[in-house]
């Protein structure tokens, strides 16, 4: 038993992490996709880097969390992988100083001619982590880390189906999550048509997320039996199980405008999928490591509890009373102004059916040659389909179709804490 709470611990680690850093990440994603929608693109960036701004640094607690775990109980574990997946845990490490350092620095270039390459460093630095993490955990899963100092291929243990379809797994619930949390924030601040374009981009995020998450099967049956053994029986069948349904149900909420419920079923649907894999690999670690061979001596176990337990005592508390003060709006100073959000007259989109077609032909051919041959060439080429599909599908998402009755004309909304008439951009 003892040996299995570091485990436990550091699921839990991840599933936060995939949750609050995800929606960190996701954010980031929308800022580079920020056209398309009713409102402006600079009202989108603001309104994004609003929602980051009180909480962006701590959701990396989860991370540094779980690699402290990681090294403490389970050392042989820890140094296969950081051995042999040295070039993505590398990628994402720089990522995540690029998203830092390009997110202190746009907020004192506000009128700067560099603003733009600083905002489109950290949107693409939002979608390489997070792909890099995503190949890390595929690595992991496909078991192509052996035990061992760098025993492991350094670019195949990575570069490869299960690693490619987890990344971008990663990326989707990212952007998914990030949609319904901002949809939410633009409903509390009062912003409708920021509303409007997130809650539109959540629904197409999550329909795009779960056709993506329909591939799986056509990947990990052919590229990891084990982890697709794992996922179709006992508990990790239950689980993905659970991520299914609470998927369908935040895509309804989000559809009724329900936001608060949305954002506890969307965070249980990615929670899910990490608490699934973990189930699948139990109680393996490494391909021919359990956790019982890689724990570390029973003293350094009972010493890592007790200070996890006396740090909970004082980082949840912090955390909830953070994350409560956000959502209760008690972070929005009076003297924060919504950025202008305009009801941009936007001309026909005359690609967005080929673009539709050109989707759906790569999501057939890629699904079929996934099904239908057998390995080789073939089913590198319905991988690539499959990620065309995912990558054409999220272009079409990133662009909000009109709805109904949707008036073509400009007009501009303040947050509610700023009187009527006043129209100044918000510095975070």
């Amino acid at each position: 038993m003892l040996v299995e709470i570091p485990a436990v611990l550091m699921l839990a680690g991840l599933a936060a992490y995939a949750v609050l850093g995800g929606a960190d990440f996701g954010a980031g994603f929308w800022m580079l996709f920020a056209g398309g929608g009713r409102a402006s693109p600079e009202a989108t960036h603001e309104h994004a880097r609003h929602a980051m701004g009180p909480v962006w640094e701590a959701n990396h607690v989860w991370l540094i969390f779980v690699l402290v775990v990681c090294w403490t109980a389970y050392p042989l574990a820890f140094g296969s992988i950081f051995s042999t997946l040295a070039l993505p845990l590398l990628v994402a490490a720089v990522g995540i100083i690029f998203r830092g350092a390009s997110y202190a620095l746009r907020g004192e270039l506000d009128a700067a001619s560099g603003r733009r390459a600083i905002e489109s460093l950290f949107a693409f630095s939002s979608i390489v982590t997070p792909f890099a993490l995503g190949a890390v955990v595929g690595a992991i899963a496909s078991g192509r880390v052996p035990v061992g100092n760098a025993e492991g291929d350094l670019v195949a243990s990575w570069l490869n189906p299960t690693s490619f379809f987890i990344g971008a797994l990663v990326v989707a619930t990212s952007s998914y999550l990030a949609a319904v949390y901002l949809a939410a924030d633009a409903h509390r601040l009062g912003a409708l048509t920021l509303e409007r374009d997130f809650r539109l981009r959540a629904l197409g995020a999550g329909l795009t997320a779960g056709a993506l998450a329909l591939t799986g099967p056509f990947v990990l049956r052919q590229d990891a039996p084990v982890l697709w053994d794992g996922l179709t029986s006992g508990g990790g069948l239950a689980m993905v199980a659970l991520s299914s349904a609470a998927g369908i149900a935040t895509l309804g909420l989000v559809w009724h405008r329900r936001f608060g419920p949305a954002r506890l079923s969307a965070a249980l649907a990615v929670a899910s999928i990490v608490a699934g894999w973990g189930s699948a690999e139990y109680p393996s670690l490494l391909p021919g490591l359990t956790v019982e061979q890689a724990a570390a001596g029973s003293s350094t176990l009972v010493a890592l509890a007790i200070s996890v337990a006396a740090g909970a005592l004082v980082l949840v508390p912090s955390l909830i009373l953070l994350f409560s003060l956000f959502l209760r709006g008690h972070l929005d100073t009076g003297a924060e102004v919504a950025a202008p959000v305009l009801d941009v007259p936007r001309p026909p989109a005359l690609g967005s059916a080929r673009s539709g077609v050109f989707s759906l032909a790569c999501l057939a051919l890629g699904a079929g040659l996934m099904i239908l041959a057998d390995g080789g060439w073939p089913h590198a080429v319905g991988v690539v389909c499959l990620f065309a599909f995912a990558a054409s599908a999220f272009v079409l998402c990133a662009s909000v179709p009109d709805e109904p009755g949707a008036a073509g004309s400009a007009r501009v909304e303040t947050s509610p804490s700023v009187r009527p008439g006043i129209q100044t951009p918000r510095k975070v």
